[in-house]
């Protein structure tokens, strides 16, 4: 029995020292809305023509072949070699492969033309032709959005701000808890 007493005064104490708390509305003096600037990627791309130099044989540009003055410079040495004697053989030889060379690389790159023509290059393999070129990089733009509202009030004569995620209008719904001071 005795506990049965203390423990029902200590509830009625307990519940004594509750706070009430209900909800009331309170009177909007004003909501400014609170901004944030952020950066925005996105690309920015422009076209530009540029003249370019292309093959006219199969998309690709021939290279000077050199087996011709090879095996040239190797026939006119050894018929230079079989003409010449004494030590006119070496002088013989020499020349051979230098003719031997000149004529067996004319001979085998004949149908290009000369590197050099009215002393300009053009070794008539290529002609010129425009191309599309794209150029793109990242640009930011600057955007302004709401974050939020600070909110001004007045609840029975108090000022009060606050921050709230949108505008709550002409009043406010406030939680006012009322709690006895013990003195």
């Amino acid at each position: 029995m005795k506990r049965l007493v203390i423990a029902s005064v200590l509830a009625t104490g307990l519940l004594g020292a509750q706070a009430e708390t209900f909800t009331d509305n309170a009177r909007v003096r004003s909501a400014e809305p609170q901004f944030e600037n952020f950066n925005v990627p996105r690309n920015e791309c422009s076209s530009h023509w540029i003249n370019e130099r292309s093959s006219r044989r199969s998309g690709e540009p021939q290279d000077r072949q050199y087996g011709g003055a090879i095996v040239g410079g190797l026939a006119g040495g050894v018929l230079g070699h079989q003409i010449g004697g004494g030590r006119g053989k070496d002088a013989a030889t020499a020349l051979g492969v230098v003719l031997g060379a000149i004529t067996g690389d004319q001979f085998q790159n004949r149908d290009q033309r000369s590197q050099y023509d009215n002393g300009r290059y053009d070794n008539g393999q290529y002609e010129s032709a425009q191309r599309e070129v794209k150029r793109c990089r990242t640009v930011y733009d600057t955007q302004t959005r709401i974050t939020g509202y600070r909110v001004a009030y007045e609840y029975r004569g108090q000022h009060y701000t606050t921050l709230m995620r949108s505008n709550p209008g002409n009043s406010l719904q406030v939680r006012v808890s009322v709690d006895p001071i013990e003195q």
